[in-house]
This record gives C-alpha cells, sequence and structure tokens, in this order.
C-alpha cells in the first residue's frame, strides 16, 4: 500500500512517494516548466536518479508522467500497479475559514476550494488542476487536501482581523489568514521532541524565495506574518513583504495600472527589486563578498525584518522556548542566522557562532540559552503523507 503526495505549484509538480508507515520517501522528483517545450522532470528511486526533458503541456500530463514514473522508471519501480496506491495528499494553499484541517476531497470540497481561487489566483487552480488529474489517474485512490491556511485557525480575532470596515471582512473576506502552515506545523512538532515539551511556545521562520514567521504558544498559532495573501510579512525572493498601503495610491495618481503595481509587489520586488540582480540568496550572497552595495542592502532589508518580527513575535510567545530556522535559506545560510542572532542577550536567547556552522538539524544557541534557537529541515510531504494515512488508511474515508 502507497500514499503519493503532490504539491502542484503555479508551473510545477513535487511529489514524494511513501509507505503507510511514513518514513523515508521510497520516490520523489519534480516536474518544472509545464506548459513550455523545455519542461523537465527529474526523478529519484533511493541512489538512482534520472532527468528528462519534454513537453508537459497541463497538469494532468504532468500527473500522468509522474505515474508512469513510478511505475516504470528506475531499477526497481516501487510501484508494481497503480492500485496500490491507496491514498493522494495534495497541499492546498488557501482553505479560507472552511477548513481548519485536513480532509478527505468530494465535490462539495472542490467547490468550496473553487471558490477561495481569488483569494490564492497563483495556487489555488493548480492545487485543483493536480486533485482534479489524480481523480482521473487514480480513480481508486482517496484525495486528500492538506491546507497551508488550517494551522492558523487558531488565530485569535485580534491577530486576524484588520483595521478595516467590518463589512469588507464579512462580504470579501479581508483578514489574514497565513500561509506556509504545513512547514510552520511540521517544525512545532519537531521542536516539541527536541525540546522536551509537548506544547512548547516558539517563534518559527521559514525562509526561503517566500518567507513567513509564526508565533506559537502552547503548540497552537497565535500570530503569523502573511496575511490575507503571501505578500504581506517578511521580504521575499520577489514579493515586498509588509508596505504603507498609500503606496498603491500614489503609483495609481502617478499612473501605474493595477496590474502594473500587482506585478511590482509579487513579481519584481523582494530581493530582486531592492538588488536589481537576483532573487536567488545565493547569488546575492557572492555579490555581496564582491562587494555588490544593491545586493548587500537587500540581505541587509532580508535580515532587518526577519529580526524585527522575531522582537514582535517573541513577546507573542513568551515565556518563549525557542526559536525555529527552516526552508531553503532558513537552514542553508549561516550568515541569516547570525545577523538575526547575534547580540539578543539581553532578550535570553545567547548565540553561539561554532554550532552555527554546518547542516542538518541542531542547536545554534549555548546550552544555558534560556531561549533554545534550533536549525530545523522541514519536511511538508511526510506530514501531509501522515494526514493521507490517519484518514484514508485509518478508516475514515
Amino acid at each position: 500500500m502507497r500514499i503519493l503526495v503532490i504539491n502542484c505549484g503555479s508551473s510545477s509538480i513535487k511529489y514524494k512517494l511513501y509507505g503507510v508507515e511514513v518514513g523515508d520517501a521510497l520516490a520523489g522528483g519534480i516536474i518544472e516548466g509545464i506548459g513550455t517545450p523545455g519542461a523537465r522532470h527529474r526523478h529519484r528511486v533511493g541512489d538512482w536518479e534520472a532527468a528528462v526533458e519534454a513537453p508537459v503541456t497541463n497538469y494532468r500530463s504532468g500527473v500522468s508522467r509522474i505515474v508512469e514514473a513510478l511505475s516504470d522508471w528506475g531499477p526497481v519501480p516501487p510501484v508494481g500497479d497503480s492500485r496500490e496506491i491507496a491514498g493522494v495528499g495534495h497541499r492546498v494553499v488557501h482553505g479560507g475559514e472552511q477548513f481548519s484541517a485536513s480532509v478527505i476531497i468530494d465535490p462539495g470540497v472542490m467547490e468550496t476550494i473553487q471558490s477561495l481561487d481569488s483569494l490564492a489566483p497563483l495556487h489555488n487552480p493548480a492545487n485543483r488542476a493536480g486533485i482534479e488529474a489524480a481523480g482521473d489517474l487514480l480513480p481508486e485512490a482517496a484525495g486528500v487536501a492538506v491546507f497551508d491556511t488550517a494551522f492558523f485557525s487558531t488565530l485569535p480575532e485580534r491577530a486576524y482581523r484588520y483595521a478595516v470596515p467590518a463589512h469588507w471582512w464579512r462580504e470579501h473576506g479581508v483578514r489574514r489568514y497565513g500561509f506556509h502552515g504545513i512547514s510552520h506545523r511540521y517544525l512545532v512538532e519537531r521542536a516539541s521532541i527536541v525540546l522536551g515539551k509537548p506544547r512548547p511556545n516558539l517563534v518559527t521562520f521559514h525562509l526561503g524565495a517566500g518567507a513567513s514567521a509564526c508565533a506559537v504558544r502552547k503548540g497552537e498559532a497565535v500570530d503569523t506574518s502573511m496575511g490575507m495573501t503571501p505578500l504581506e510579512g517578511l521580504v521575499m525572493g520577489t514579493r515586498s513583504g509588509d508596505l504603507d498601503p498609500a503606496v498603491v495610491f500614489h503609483l495609481m495618481e502617478a499612473g501605474l495600472s493595477a496590474s502594473e503595481i500587482r506585478r511590482g509587489l509579487e513579481r519584481e520586488g523582494g530581493l530582486l527589486g531592492l538588488s536589481g540582480i537576483s532573487s536567488d540568496f545565493r547569488r546575492l550572497a557572492e555579490a555581496t563578498r564582491d562587494g555588490d552595495r544593491s545586493a548587500a542592502l537587500a540581505v541587509e532589508v532580508f535580515c532587518h525584518r526577519i529580526r524585527r518580527y522575531l522582537g514582535a513575535f517573541l513577546v507573542q510567545a513568551a515565556p518563549c522556548d525557542g526559536v525555529v530556522f527552516s526552508g531553503g535559506i532558513g537552514e542553508n545560510n549561516a550568515g541569516v542566522r547570525r545577523r538575526v542572532l547575534e547580540g539578543l542577550e539581553g532578550l535570553g536567547l545567547a548565540f553561539d557562532p561554532s554550532r552555527n556552522e554546518g547542516g542538518g538539524e541542531r542547536r545554534i544557541s549555548t546550552d544555558e540559552s534560556p531561549i533554545a534557537a534550533w536549525v530545523i529541515p522541514t519536511d511538508e510531504e511526510s506530514l501531509i503523507a501522515r494526514d493521507t494515512v490517519r484518514l484514508v488508511v485509518g478508516g475514515q474515508a
């Protein structure tokens, strides 16, 4: 019996295959460039890996290639018959106020997800396309939707309401929802183990091309940096993060269209906008070492915003047990962690530079530090798989 996890992005599909015990993934891969002639499919089974370039016109053809790869690729394909796949877990970005937990997918669930497209126009339609493709190609497998927003259903009203006319919330859904919830939930679960506290108070950071912070009390989210959409909060690869809303009015009065402003804030801002070089933090770090001032500024602003949220969320999580870094930048960039954590002994966080170097899960604060700082690599796919097993194999499908 197998569990397939599918994560459909705006032009990609990431996937992993698990057994029902959800240990290490049996196989996995990614299809990038969906809808382009040069789409690339990378597939891995154990130590064996292959990459193929071929047109992948849409999500259905992408999921079809995945099912084929799981059965046919590699010296020992992990699926002998597609009917061995008992459940397919799907990451769904936006569940609105309607979903506070993972659910078995049925027509009503699909209709509700579609109704939320306007709140996540780049993500929910792609997520739905993956769900529909998997339903057609694996008709005997139950589908499970695991929502990024669900972890934030515990936010108190004072944290999720904006100070705008109340009817905007009631009629248009204008409130804070939060994102990266699957990753933050995984970090809380893992931190509870390494800290030896079942319901810890934490500040968790998911830092990558998309970046967010979360304040956690007694194991539940009480505040988060992202808002109604993933645009609010920390500086990201191409997203601006926090911004005075009057900037939008100013630019409209200057003659920019709504689409131009949206593109600037979502696709041309962030690290790319500040540096004028790249949204890739690795390139910016190299350029900074070579003396590029714009790249250095982008790095400084990125870290400054994280530090600002850390201070605010330490208050929300007080008395805080731990601060956790994850995501591509959070896990791999020692310089960012150093910039964020240095000099915070007065707040109860004593950074250990020697522990900060290296890789993998580890504590990066001193043993005596009242607040522990950790690097914990995230594993969203395993969490999605575990939810899928619980709902499908646990007899609730």
